[in-house]
């Protein structure tokens, strides 16, 4: 006998616990299957953002920065420390602990609105009177539910270089990279992007020679270019040796004596063959969604060239309710947009009318320092004939960076000639995180930048430097 449900949410990632929770505030039976295994081998909720993604590599981040700042910078505040040692094991036993409070948290939060955790992988099976059968392939053995609703929040995993074996230890992919047990003396990163740049960035400050290999001929080119450029020097001046440009090649263990490195091949950006000899490599070439084994065959849903989960505006897919949302379908593969998209079906299948815009989503690279953007850059506004003013403030003006010994960075808000509306904020510096919340607020509600520039800021805080490029925006700005 199966089991009955409202609403099925496959993968209890970001995406997924979230539509799970919102669905059952709004009265729904909801069930969510999930079967990661953390690497303590029990079952796990979070999937790999909380597990071996955004909290983890965070808490790391977090315990690199203080090493680097107690080390480095410590005297600058006339603060003097004979010697900093790191303990990997207990910087790892610390991030472990705080991936088990939130995992734990969200179980917690199942209990508390009632949903049912069946812990197995799902698969389709058929579509039959408006209702969709689904196993639950678990340890114990199978079972089916079924739902009138099915929310797919699989999530994604990291793409792999062909040829290329990821044994998680000399050659790894995000979850290798965060788990390592020593610090590699030389560390090799292939690929620039947002993992790459994180997970360099930590084992730089505990020791690590970091070498980082890019593809693309530009740096970080999503972002705005005056960002990229600035992030660029900023992260060769912190130790970070890149090499952009390139076509890698062979990669494969070499043992000599008692050591056993990593070799990567590859081609500079001049033509010329090199080699890179590392202790530990970090594949972080980006990630694929995670759709295999699902079954979508048994009820007609296939997925695009890209893996992807083809779905409309609103996370629907061509199956009445069926939904997909997260890292499985268009849009850039961020927990807090598949939140959103979480919320947003729960509420829909509930008629109720709630949208996204996704121009208003904020991207976030926790380097230091940290780089955050929203809406659109001015490549962007140049490719579209958009006539927009620009407004820039460093935050070597600002008395709490200096204060906090970050001087580092600006911010930059871009706004339509015309209107003045907020058109798109960029802002590399300490707590980018967190001021660029400010500017998604703004553009929600289409804000202008005299709008921002009107707004009484506290003082002293790194806040100020918002207004400041609003201001700026007019030529206005008071502090420079």
């Amino acid at each position: 006998m199966s089991q009955n449900f409202d609403v099925l949410v496959i993968g209890a990632g970001p995406a997924g616990y979230i539509a799970s929770i919102r669905a059952a505030q709004l009265g729904f039976k909801v069930a969510c299957v999930e079967k990661w295994r953390a690497p303590n081998g029990e079952l796990s909720l979070g999937g790999t953002c909380l597990n071996v993604g955004c909290i983890p590599s965070k808490a790391l981040l977090a315990s690199s920065e203080t090493f680097e700042e107690i080390q480095s910078h410590a005297g600058d505040h006339g603060i003097t420390v004979k010697e900093a040692k790191i303990d990997i094991a207990k910087m790892m036993a610390r991030k472990d602990s705080v991936v088990s409070k939130m995992t734990k948290g969200i179980e917690f939060l199942f209990r508390k609105n009632k949903i049912t955790w069946l812990k197995g992988h799902a698969r389709f099976v058929a579509a039959e009177d408006g209702a969709y059968r689904v196993e639950v392939l678990g340890e114990a053995g199978s079972e089916l539910v079924e739902a009138r609703h099915v929310i797919i929040a699989t999530g994604s995993k990291a793409r792999h270089l062909p040829g290329v074996e990821v044994d998680q230890v000399l050659i790894s992919d995000n979850e290798g990279a965060l788990q390592f047990d020593s610090v590699p003396q030389k560390l090799g990163v292939i690929g620039a992007g947002v993992i790459g740049l994180e997970l360099g960035s930590v084992w730089r400050r505990l020791g690590s020679e970091v070498t980082i290999l890019e593809g693309a001929t530009s740096f970080l080119g999503a972002c705005d270019e005056s960002v990229s450029k600035e992030a660029f020097k900023l992260f060769g001046r912190q130790g970070l040796n890149f090499s952009m440009g390139v076509q890698i090649g062979e990669v494969k263990t070499v043992s000599k004596g008692r050591k056993t490195s990593v070799e990567v091949h590859y081609t500079d950006a001049q033509g010329a063959a090199q080699v890179l000899e590392c202790d530990r490599l970090i594949v972080s070439v980006g990630r694929v969604p995670n759709t295999e084994g699902l079954g979508l065959e048994a009820v007609g849903l296939a997925t695009d060239e890209r893996g992807q989960i083809p779905v409309d505006q609103h996370c629907q897919t061509r199956l009445p309710g069926v939904y997909a949302i997260g890292d499985v379908v268009r849009g850039p593969m961020l927990a807090h947009k598949g939140e959103d998209e979480g919320v947003l079906v729960a509420e829909r299948i509930a008629g109720q009318q709630p949208h996204i815009d996704y121009n208003c989503i904020p991207w976030v690279i926790y380097t230091s320092p940290e780089i955050a953007w929203v809406g659109q850059n001015e490549q962007q506004l140049k490719a579209s004939a958009r006539e927009y003013r620009s407004g820039q403030f460093p935050f070597m003006a600002n008395g709490r960076a200096l204060g906090m010994n970050s001087p580092d960075g600006f911010v930059k808000i871009l706004a339509d000639a015309k209107t003045d509306e907020i058109l798109g904020v960029h802002i590399i510096s300490a707590g980018a995180s967190d001021l660029i919340a400010e500017a998604a607020v703004a553009m929600e509600f289409k804000a202008s930048a005299e709008d921002i520039a009107r707004i009484c800021h506290p003082h002293p805080s790194l806040s100020e430097v918002m207004r400041e490029a609003a201001l700026a925006t007019d030529k206005r700005a008071l502090n420079m």
